[in-house]
Protein backbone atom coordinates (compact mmCIF):
# COMPACT_ATOMS: atom_id res chain seq x y z
CA UNK A 1 0.00 0.00 0.00
CA UNK A 2 1.50 3.49 -0.62
CA UNK A 3 1.57 6.43 1.64
CA UNK A 4 -1.64 8.61 2.24
CA UNK A 5 -1.63 12.10 1.23
CA UNK A 6 -1.92 14.35 4.00
CA UNK A 7 -5.05 12.58 6.02
CA UNK A 8 -6.12 13.42 8.76
CA UNK A 9 -8.00 11.21 11.58
CA UNK A 10 -10.86 13.33 11.21
CA UNK A 11 -11.35 12.65 7.61
CA UNK A 12 -11.29 8.86 8.16
CA UNK A 13 -14.64 7.31 8.99
CA UNK A 14 -15.05 5.61 12.21
CA UNK A 15 -14.95 1.87 10.87
CA UNK A 16 -11.82 2.85 9.17
CA UNK A 17 -9.98 4.04 12.54
CA UNK A 18 -11.54 0.89 14.56
CA UNK A 19 -9.69 -1.07 11.83
CA UNK A 20 -6.53 0.51 12.54
CA UNK A 21 -6.93 0.95 16.18
CA UNK A 22 -7.32 -3.05 16.18
CA UNK A 23 -4.28 -3.76 14.46
CA UNK A 24 -2.42 -1.39 16.51
CA UNK A 25 -3.30 -3.03 20.01
CA UNK A 26 -2.05 -6.40 18.31
CA UNK A 27 1.73 -4.79 18.70
CA UNK A 28 1.12 -4.57 22.42
CA UNK A 29 -0.37 -7.87 22.08
CA UNK A 30 2.97 -9.42 20.07
CA UNK A 31 6.11 -7.44 22.08
CA UNK A 32 4.58 -7.26 25.60
CA UNK A 33 5.66 -11.25 26.01
CA UNK A 34 9.27 -9.81 25.92
CA UNK A 35 8.30 -7.20 28.71
CA UNK A 36 6.77 -10.06 30.56
CA UNK A 37 8.30 -13.31 30.13
CA UNK A 38 11.96 -12.18 28.98
CA UNK A 39 12.44 -9.19 31.22
CA UNK A 40 10.47 -9.16 34.27
CA UNK A 41 10.27 -13.02 34.84
CA UNK A 42 13.29 -15.35 33.47
CA UNK A 43 16.21 -13.71 31.97
CA UNK A 44 17.39 -11.87 35.17
CA UNK A 45 17.61 -14.77 37.33
CA UNK A 46 18.51 -17.07 34.55
CA UNK A 47 21.32 -14.78 33.33
CA UNK A 48 21.93 -13.94 36.89
CA UNK A 49 23.06 -17.67 37.25
CA UNK A 50 24.87 -18.38 34.28
CA UNK A 51 27.16 -15.65 35.53
CA UNK A 52 27.32 -17.01 38.52
CA UNK A 53 28.52 -19.99 37.20
CA UNK A 54 31.17 -18.40 35.26
CA UNK A 55 32.31 -16.26 38.29
CA UNK A 56 35.99 -16.26 39.71
CA UNK A 57 36.54 -17.18 43.35
CA UNK A 58 34.95 -14.02 44.79
CA UNK A 59 32.12 -13.95 42.71
CA UNK A 60 33.01 -11.53 39.71
CA UNK A 61 32.91 -11.79 36.19
CA UNK A 62 35.28 -10.19 33.65
CA UNK A 63 33.61 -8.68 30.45
CA UNK A 64 35.87 -7.06 28.49
CA UNK A 65 38.44 -7.27 31.32
CA UNK A 66 35.78 -5.36 33.74
CA UNK A 67 35.72 -7.19 37.56
CA UNK A 68 31.93 -6.95 37.56
CA UNK A 69 30.17 -8.64 40.66
CA UNK A 70 27.75 -11.47 39.01
CA UNK A 71 25.04 -10.35 40.80
CA UNK A 72 24.74 -6.66 39.14
CA UNK A 73 26.07 -8.26 35.88
CA UNK A 74 22.17 -7.95 34.68
CA UNK A 75 21.52 -4.49 36.02
CA UNK A 76 24.14 -3.21 33.95
CA UNK A 77 23.74 -5.18 30.71
CA UNK A 78 19.76 -3.35 30.96
CA UNK A 79 21.56 -0.04 31.17
CA UNK A 80 23.84 -0.85 28.68
CA UNK A 81 20.72 -1.60 26.14
CA UNK A 82 19.47 1.64 27.14
CA UNK A 83 22.50 3.52 25.95
CA UNK A 84 22.41 2.23 22.66
CA UNK A 85 18.89 2.40 22.56
CA UNK A 86 19.38 6.71 23.13
CA UNK A 87 21.80 6.10 20.12
CA UNK A 88 19.09 5.10 17.67
CA UNK A 89 15.77 6.30 19.10
CA UNK A 90 16.30 9.88 17.60
CA UNK A 91 17.46 8.90 14.38
CA UNK A 92 14.59 5.92 13.88
CA UNK A 93 12.18 9.02 14.62
CA UNK A 94 13.08 11.56 12.00
CA UNK A 95 13.16 8.97 9.66
CA UNK A 96 9.85 7.74 10.30
CA UNK A 97 8.33 11.64 10.07
CA UNK A 98 10.77 12.57 6.97
CA UNK A 99 10.01 9.39 5.21
CA UNK A 100 6.40 9.26 6.35
CA UNK A 101 7.25 5.00 6.09
CA UNK A 102 6.64 4.09 9.56
CA UNK A 103 5.71 0.17 8.70
CA UNK A 104 9.16 -0.82 7.40
CA UNK A 105 11.01 0.64 10.67
CA UNK A 106 8.43 -1.17 12.71
CA UNK A 107 8.97 -4.29 11.29
CA UNK A 108 12.93 -3.64 11.53
CA UNK A 109 12.96 -3.08 15.04
CA UNK A 110 10.66 -5.54 16.06
CA UNK A 111 12.27 -8.46 14.05
CA UNK A 112 15.48 -7.48 14.79
CA UNK A 113 13.96 -7.97 18.94
CA UNK A 114 12.28 -10.63 17.98
CA UNK A 115 15.00 -12.80 16.74
CA UNK A 116 17.83 -11.86 19.66
CA UNK A 117 14.81 -12.88 21.90
CA UNK A 118 14.36 -16.43 20.16
CA UNK A 119 18.39 -16.80 20.14
CA UNK A 120 18.06 -16.93 23.51
CA UNK A 121 17.67 -20.52 23.26
CA UNK A 122 21.23 -21.24 23.42
CA UNK A 123 22.22 -19.24 26.24
CA UNK A 124 23.27 -22.23 28.73
CA UNK A 125 26.99 -23.38 30.33
CA UNK A 126 28.66 -20.61 31.21
CA UNK A 127 27.68 -17.92 27.94
CA UNK A 128 26.83 -15.01 30.13
CA UNK A 129 28.47 -12.67 27.42
CA UNK A 130 25.76 -14.52 24.82
CA UNK A 131 23.09 -13.83 26.98
CA UNK A 132 24.49 -9.82 27.43
CA UNK A 133 24.50 -9.21 24.03
CA UNK A 134 20.82 -10.64 22.88
CA UNK A 135 19.62 -8.80 25.85
CA UNK A 136 21.21 -5.62 24.65
CA UNK A 137 19.67 -6.03 21.42
CA UNK A 138 16.33 -6.99 22.53
CA UNK A 139 16.14 -4.72 24.45
CA UNK A 140 17.25 -1.69 22.35
CA UNK A 141 14.78 -3.30 19.54
CA UNK A 142 12.13 -3.41 21.64
CA UNK A 143 12.74 0.38 22.59
CA UNK A 144 13.18 1.82 19.31
CA UNK A 145 10.00 0.04 17.81
CA UNK A 146 8.01 1.28 20.19
CA UNK A 147 8.99 4.77 19.10
CA UNK A 148 7.21 4.08 15.80
CA UNK A 149 4.71 2.44 17.55
CA UNK A 150 3.81 4.76 19.66
CA UNK A 151 3.80 7.57 16.57
CA UNK A 152 0.82 6.41 15.21
CA UNK A 153 -1.59 7.04 18.01
CA UNK A 154 -2.30 10.49 17.16
CA UNK A 155 -2.89 9.10 13.35
CA UNK A 156 -5.47 6.56 14.48
CA UNK A 157 -7.52 7.75 17.04
CA UNK A 158 -9.33 11.28 17.86
CA UNK A 159 -8.53 13.63 20.90
CA UNK A 160 -11.18 11.88 22.68
CA UNK A 161 -10.43 8.45 21.66
CA UNK A 162 -6.59 8.44 23.24
CA UNK A 163 -7.35 7.45 26.75
CA UNK A 164 -10.03 4.70 25.87
CA UNK A 165 -7.55 3.54 23.13
CA UNK A 166 -4.08 3.61 24.95
CA UNK A 167 -5.44 1.90 27.50
CA UNK A 168 -6.64 -0.93 25.45
CA UNK A 169 -3.59 -1.37 24.00
CA UNK A 170 -1.74 -1.86 27.38
CA UNK A 171 -4.98 -4.38 28.07
CA UNK A 172 -4.06 -6.20 24.88
CA UNK A 173 -0.32 -6.63 25.83
CA UNK A 174 -1.09 -7.77 29.38
CA UNK A 175 -3.69 -10.27 28.07
CA UNK A 176 -1.16 -11.71 25.97
CA UNK A 177 1.20 -11.50 28.87
CA UNK A 178 -0.86 -13.44 30.96
CA UNK A 179 -1.86 -16.12 28.04
CA UNK A 180 2.11 -17.22 27.89
CA UNK A 181 2.65 -16.17 31.44
CA UNK A 182 0.48 -19.90 32.05
CA UNK A 183 2.10 -21.73 29.03
CA UNK A 184 5.16 -21.06 30.50
CA UNK A 185 4.25 -21.94 34.12
CA UNK A 186 2.87 -25.31 32.80
CA UNK A 187 6.43 -25.85 30.96
CA UNK A 188 8.45 -24.50 33.90
CA UNK A 189 6.46 -26.68 36.73
CA UNK A 190 6.20 -30.00 34.77
CA UNK A 191 9.43 -29.58 33.13
CA UNK A 192 10.26 -33.53 33.99
CA UNK A 193 7.17 -34.55 32.74
CA UNK A 194 8.42 -33.08 29.14
CA UNK A 195 11.35 -35.20 29.50
CA UNK A 196 13.40 -31.36 29.82
CA UNK A 197 15.53 -30.07 32.57
CA UNK A 198 14.80 -26.93 34.76
CA UNK A 199 17.51 -24.85 32.28
CA UNK A 200 15.97 -25.84 29.29
CA UNK A 201 12.42 -25.31 29.70
CA UNK A 202 13.58 -21.66 31.29
CA UNK A 203 15.53 -21.49 27.46
CA UNK A 204 12.27 -22.45 25.98
CA UNK A 205 9.83 -20.16 27.62
CA UNK A 206 12.99 -17.61 26.58
CA UNK A 207 12.79 -18.28 22.94
CA UNK A 208 9.26 -18.64 22.55
CA UNK A 209 8.44 -14.90 23.48
CA UNK A 210 10.47 -14.29 20.60
CA UNK A 211 8.80 -16.35 18.50
CA UNK A 212 5.64 -14.76 19.53
CA UNK A 213 6.89 -11.66 19.36
CA UNK A 214 7.94 -12.13 15.48
CA UNK A 215 4.46 -14.08 14.70
CA UNK A 216 1.75 -11.82 15.64
CA UNK A 217 3.96 -8.65 14.39
CA UNK A 218 2.40 -9.38 11.49
CA UNK A 219 -1.17 -8.14 11.91
CA UNK A 220 -0.21 -4.64 13.04
CA UNK A 221 2.23 -4.43 9.86
CA UNK A 222 -1.07 -5.78 7.47
CA UNK A 223 -3.83 -3.26 9.32
CA UNK A 224 -1.54 -0.01 10.27
CA UNK A 225 -1.30 2.72 6.62
CA UNK A 226 1.66 4.58 6.01
CA UNK A 227 1.09 8.74 5.86
CA UNK A 228 2.75 11.82 4.30
CA UNK A 229 2.38 14.60 6.25
CA UNK A 230 3.04 18.33 5.94
CA UNK A 231 6.53 17.81 7.67
CA UNK A 232 7.34 14.69 5.82
CA UNK A 233 10.75 15.59 4.56
CA UNK A 234 12.89 13.73 1.12
CA UNK A 235 16.50 14.56 2.78
CA UNK A 236 18.65 12.86 4.48
CA UNK A 237 17.65 12.81 8.59
CA UNK A 238 20.12 14.28 10.67
CA UNK A 239 21.62 11.51 13.02
CA UNK A 240 22.14 10.49 16.29
CA UNK A 241 22.50 13.03 18.83
CA UNK A 242 22.12 16.15 16.52
CA UNK A 243 18.55 14.70 15.64
CA UNK A 244 17.74 14.47 19.24
CA UNK A 245 19.25 18.12 20.67
CA UNK A 246 17.02 19.04 17.19
CA UNK A 247 14.00 17.82 18.40
CA UNK A 248 14.30 19.30 21.91
CA UNK A 249 15.64 22.59 20.37
CA UNK A 250 12.03 22.71 18.32
CA UNK A 251 10.14 22.15 21.65
CA UNK A 252 11.46 25.17 23.24
CA UNK A 253 8.51 26.34 21.24
CA UNK A 254 6.31 24.26 23.74
CA UNK A 255 8.14 23.92 26.53
CA UNK A 256 5.31 22.56 28.69
CA UNK A 257 5.74 19.90 26.40
CA UNK A 258 9.07 19.65 27.79
CA UNK A 259 8.10 20.24 31.01
CA UNK A 260 5.70 16.75 31.10
CA UNK A 261 8.94 14.52 29.53
CA UNK A 262 10.89 15.87 32.28
CA UNK A 263 8.09 14.71 35.20
CA UNK A 264 7.96 11.45 33.28
CA UNK A 265 11.27 10.83 32.67
CA UNK A 266 11.62 10.82 36.23
CA UNK A 267 8.44 9.15 37.23
CA UNK A 268 8.70 5.97 34.60
CA UNK A 269 12.50 5.69 35.27
CA UNK A 270 11.26 4.08 38.55
CA UNK A 271 8.30 2.27 36.93
CA UNK A 272 10.92 0.32 34.78
CA UNK A 273 13.32 -0.28 36.73
CA UNK A 274 10.58 -2.54 39.05
CA UNK A 275 9.79 -4.36 35.68
CA UNK A 276 12.88 -5.38 35.25
CA UNK A 277 14.68 -6.17 38.91
CA UNK A 278 11.62 -7.40 40.80
CA UNK A 279 12.43 -11.10 39.53
CA UNK A 280 15.74 -11.05 40.92
CA UNK A 281 14.77 -9.17 43.83
CA UNK A 282 12.15 -11.83 44.60
CA UNK A 283 14.59 -14.65 43.96
CA UNK A 284 18.00 -13.50 45.56
CA UNK A 285 16.67 -11.22 48.36
CA UNK A 286 13.50 -12.60 49.32
CA UNK A 287 14.40 -16.60 48.26
CA UNK A 288 11.19 -17.09 46.34
CA UNK A 289 11.26 -19.80 43.74
CA UNK A 290 10.55 -19.57 40.21
CA UNK A 291 7.81 -20.58 40.15
CA UNK A 292 6.36 -18.21 42.23
CA UNK A 293 7.74 -15.20 40.84
CA UNK A 294 6.13 -16.68 37.57
CA UNK A 295 2.65 -16.61 39.22
CA UNK A 296 3.29 -13.32 40.71
CA UNK A 297 3.91 -12.04 37.17
CA UNK A 298 0.86 -13.68 36.29
CA UNK A 299 -1.33 -12.19 38.98
CA UNK A 300 0.72 -8.87 37.52
CA UNK A 301 -0.31 -9.05 34.36
CA UNK A 302 -4.15 -10.25 35.35
CA UNK A 303 -4.83 -7.35 37.68
CA UNK A 304 -2.72 -4.89 34.90
CA UNK A 305 -6.09 -5.55 32.28
CA UNK A 306 -8.69 -4.54 34.40
CA UNK A 307 -5.79 -1.51 36.02
CA UNK A 308 -5.76 -0.25 32.25
CA UNK A 309 -9.63 -0.18 31.71
CA UNK A 310 -10.72 0.61 34.84
CA UNK A 311 -7.62 3.91 35.08
CA UNK A 312 -8.85 4.75 31.50
CA UNK A 313 -12.57 5.59 32.85
CA UNK A 314 -11.00 7.26 35.77
CA UNK A 315 -9.61 9.30 33.80
CA UNK A 316 -12.35 10.29 31.33
CA UNK A 317 -14.03 11.41 34.51
CA UNK A 318 -11.51 13.04 36.34
CA UNK A 319 -8.77 14.20 33.78
CA UNK A 320 -5.51 11.61 32.70
CA UNK A 321 -3.89 14.08 34.96
CA UNK A 322 -5.24 13.62 38.03
CA UNK A 323 -5.43 9.78 37.26
CA UNK A 324 -1.58 9.33 37.23
CA UNK A 325 -0.90 11.42 40.16
CA UNK A 326 -3.07 9.21 41.73
CA UNK A 327 -1.21 6.32 40.80
CA UNK A 328 2.34 7.88 41.63
CA UNK A 329 0.67 8.37 45.30
CA UNK A 330 0.13 4.41 45.18
CA UNK A 331 3.75 3.58 43.49
CA UNK A 332 5.25 5.23 46.24
CA UNK A 333 3.61 3.47 49.20
CA UNK A 334 3.54 -0.15 47.38
CA UNK A 335 7.52 0.31 47.05
CA UNK A 336 7.20 1.23 50.79
CA UNK A 337 5.67 -1.80 52.07
CA UNK A 338 7.74 -3.81 49.51
CA UNK A 339 11.35 -2.47 51.69
CA UNK A 340 9.54 -4.34 54.82
CA UNK A 341 8.67 -7.93 52.98
CA UNK A 342 9.70 -11.06 55.11
CA UNK A 343 12.29 -13.70 53.06
CA UNK A 344 10.42 -16.86 51.76
CA UNK A 345 6.60 -15.43 52.07
CA UNK A 346 4.99 -15.91 48.81
CA UNK A 347 1.70 -14.44 50.26
CA UNK A 348 2.89 -11.17 51.06
CA UNK A 349 4.72 -10.76 47.44
CA UNK A 350 1.91 -11.64 45.91
CA UNK A 351 -0.07 -9.28 47.91
CA UNK A 352 2.44 -6.31 46.68
CA UNK A 353 2.23 -7.80 43.35
CA UNK A 354 -1.83 -7.66 43.25
CA UNK A 355 -0.68 -3.54 44.12
CA UNK A 356 1.36 -3.03 41.58
CA UNK A 357 -0.44 -4.40 39.00
CA UNK A 358 -3.64 -2.31 40.02
CA UNK A 359 -1.26 0.78 38.78
CA UNK A 360 0.89 -0.27 36.34
CA UNK A 361 -1.00 -0.83 33.00
CA UNK A 362 -2.96 2.38 33.74
CA UNK A 363 0.09 4.60 34.32
CA UNK A 364 2.12 3.78 31.30
CA UNK A 365 -1.28 3.67 29.12
CA UNK A 366 -2.43 7.60 30.29
CA UNK A 367 0.98 8.57 30.32
CA UNK A 368 1.41 7.52 26.34
CA UNK A 369 -2.44 9.18 25.98
CA UNK A 370 -1.59 12.09 27.89
CA UNK A 371 1.57 13.38 25.82
CA UNK A 372 -0.48 12.56 22.61
CA UNK A 373 -2.50 15.55 22.93
CA UNK A 374 0.90 17.80 23.42
CA UNK A 375 2.72 16.30 20.02
CA UNK A 376 2.26 19.22 17.18
CA UNK A 377 0.96 17.21 13.95
CA UNK A 378 3.14 15.79 11.95
CA UNK A 379 6.20 15.73 14.11
CA UNK A 380 4.90 12.09 15.56
CA UNK A 381 7.39 10.12 15.57
CA UNK A 382 10.23 12.55 16.29
CA UNK A 383 8.37 13.85 18.97
CA UNK A 384 7.61 10.17 20.44
CA UNK A 385 11.34 9.31 20.16
CA UNK A 386 11.64 11.92 22.55
CA UNK A 387 9.05 10.01 24.79
CA UNK A 388 10.61 6.83 24.15
CA UNK A 389 14.00 8.47 25.47
CA UNK A 390 12.12 9.56 28.82
CA UNK A 391 9.67 5.82 28.12
CA UNK A 392 13.11 3.81 27.90
CA UNK A 393 15.84 5.55 26.90
CA UNK A 394 16.63 6.70 30.25
CA UNK A 395 15.42 4.42 32.25
CA UNK A 396 19.23 3.40 32.81
CA UNK A 397 19.62 5.37 35.70
CA UNK A 398 17.22 2.93 38.02
CA UNK A 399 18.63 -0.32 37.48
CA UNK A 400 22.44 1.31 37.16
CA UNK A 401 21.30 2.73 40.83
CA UNK A 402 19.71 -0.88 41.72
CA UNK A 403 23.34 -2.40 40.06
CA UNK A 404 25.73 -0.15 42.34
CA UNK A 405 24.00 -0.85 45.73
CA UNK A 406 24.49 -4.08 45.19
CA UNK A 407 27.72 -4.06 44.51
CA UNK A 408 28.63 -2.27 47.45
CA UNK A 409 26.23 -3.41 49.61
CA UNK A 410 25.84 -7.18 48.60
CA UNK A 411 21.81 -6.27 49.36
CA UNK A 412 18.49 -5.37 46.74
CA UNK A 413 16.88 -4.55 49.71
CA UNK A 414 18.21 -1.07 50.23
CA UNK A 415 18.32 -0.36 46.38
CA UNK A 416 13.96 -0.97 46.07
CA UNK A 417 13.24 1.78 48.44
CA UNK A 418 15.59 4.02 46.73
CA UNK A 419 13.64 4.24 43.77
CA UNK A 420 11.05 5.81 46.03
CA UNK A 421 12.77 8.94 45.44
CA UNK A 422 11.59 8.65 41.64
CA UNK A 423 7.66 8.89 41.97
CA UNK A 424 7.80 11.27 44.81
CA UNK A 425 10.09 13.45 42.89
CA UNK A 426 7.76 12.80 39.34
CA UNK A 427 4.88 13.69 41.03
CA UNK A 428 5.93 17.59 41.84
CA UNK A 429 7.38 17.71 38.84
CA UNK A 430 3.61 16.82 37.16
CA UNK A 431 1.65 18.36 39.16
CA UNK A 432 3.15 21.42 38.59
CA UNK A 433 2.26 20.92 34.02
CA UNK A 434 -0.41 22.97 33.04
CA UNK A 435 -1.91 20.69 30.89
CA UNK A 436 -4.90 22.37 28.96
CA UNK A 437 -2.59 25.19 28.18
CA UNK A 438 0.24 22.33 27.08
CA UNK A 439 -2.38 21.10 24.34
CA UNK A 440 -3.28 24.60 23.07
CA UNK A 441 0.27 25.68 22.89
CA UNK A 442 0.96 22.20 20.24
CA UNK A 443 -1.53 23.42 18.50
CA UNK A 444 -4.20 20.60 19.22
CA UNK A 445 -7.74 20.69 19.61
CA UNK A 446 -8.76 20.48 23.87
CA UNK A 447 -10.26 17.43 24.91
CA UNK A 448 -13.41 17.83 27.44
CA UNK A 449 -11.02 16.47 30.08
CA UNK A 450 -7.00 15.90 30.10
Amino acid sequence: MGIDTMPSVADDSAAERRREQRGWYFYDWACAVYSTSVLTVFLGPYLTAVAKSAADAHGYVHPLGIPVRAGSFFAYCVSASVILAIVLMPLVGAAADRGGRKKGLLALCAYVGAAATAGMFFLDGNRYLLGGLLLIVANAAMAVSMVVYNSYLPQIALPEERDAVSSRGWAFGYGAGSMMLIADLILYTQHGSFGLSEATAVRICLAAAGVWWGAFTVIPLRRLRDRRTAHTATGPAVHGWRQLVATFRDMRGTPLTLSFLAAYLIYNDGIQTVISQASVYGSDELGLSQSTLIVAVLLVQVLAVGGALGMGRLARRYGAKRTILGSLVAWTATLGAGYFLPAGAPVWFFVLAACIGMVLGGSQALSRSLFSHLVPAGKEAEYFSAYELSDRGMSWLGPLLFGLAYQLTGSYRDSIISLVVFFAIGFVLLARVPVRQAVLDAGNPLPERI
